[in-house]
């Protein structure tokens, strides 16, 4: 055992660090929190953040969870919710992408705008939550807009990409995109009451077997608009089958997809 491991010991309160131990724990080593959670978690010590994760994650798979990369391509309605679960999961790297910034009509829906934030850049709002609620956890915000051209770069060392945009012809490229790349790809849409989740495996082409109907327009969102509630049900969704992939377990929604309707509160499987 090496002196920080040693440190870690005397400062836990049995396998659980809290913040003020941390904290004592990285001023000593010169540590920032990223660094000093791989430390505890690889010496079998859980911060005391995840303490409430542990009955359905173990500490083993949090250190997975601590190793992993993901990419959310948008930091609106759905990525804002996306973003602040995975960082509150403890998915040790996100990758934030989206060119804009907040307007006023973001407000009703949108987790991280604020009336203070309108102009802001969204990847910008998303670095600043992130670093507020579990700073152990690295933010990579890329004010840029996905594209073909640039989908190969912003993915690279990703494990799993997380669709948040509100546009089919983007949904369509980002799963070629990822099919090239060998990364899989969770997909999410809503508009109004109603959203689907998809989680979709190079080769699968699940997304564009939802689409094969489309021939042009941004889609449903567009017209129907989003209450408050409905990103924040699809997102949630969306993180769980991160956390799966993530982790090797089954249960995916591979090859269907989940159809949530929240007016008359029905879900119904659809196969791809």
């Amino acid at each position: 055992m090496n002196a920080l491991e040693k440190l870690i010991a005397q400062q836990a309160d049995g396998d659980l660090l809290s913040v003020t131990a941390q904290t004592q724990v990285m001023e000593r080593f010169s540590l920032n929190c990223h660094q000093l959670e791989e430390a505890s978690l690889e010496a079998g010590y859980l911060p005391a953040r995840y303490q409430r994760n542990r009955q359905v994650i173990s500490s083993a798979q949090q250190l997975q969870l601590f190793r992993s990369r993901v990419a959310v391509v948008g930091c609106g309605g759905l990525g804002g919710y996306v973003i602040e679960e995975l960082a509150r999961l403890g998915v040790g790297q996100i990758v934030a992408i989206d060119p804009d910034v907040f307007e006023e009509h973001n407000l009703n829906r949108q987790l991280l705008s604020s009336l203070q934030g309108l102009g802001q850049s969204k990847v910008e709002a998303a670095a600043e939550r992130v670093a507020a609620i579990n700073p152990a956890v690295s933010l990579l915000p890329i004010r840029a807009a996905f594209s073909k051209a640039n989908g190969q770069d912003l993915f690279a060392g990703a494990d799993v990409v997380v669709d948040a945009v509100d546009n089919i012809p983007t949904r369509l490229e980002l799963e070629r995109v990822c099919r090239e790349a060998q990364i899989p790809l969770v997909h999410g849409a809503i508009a109004g009451w109603y959203g689907h989740v998809c989680t979709v495996f190079p080769g699968d082409d699940s997304v564009s077997k939802i689409y094969r109907h489309w021939e042009k327009g941004r889609g449903l969102e567009q017209e129907l608009g989003n209450p408050s509630f409905t990103p924040g049900v699809v997102a949630s969704f969306e993180v769980a089958e991160v956390c799966k992939v993530l982790l090797g377990k089954s249960g995916l929604l591979r090859k269907r997809k989940l159809f949530i309707n929240l007016l008359d509160m029905e879900v119904d499987e659809v196969p791809l």
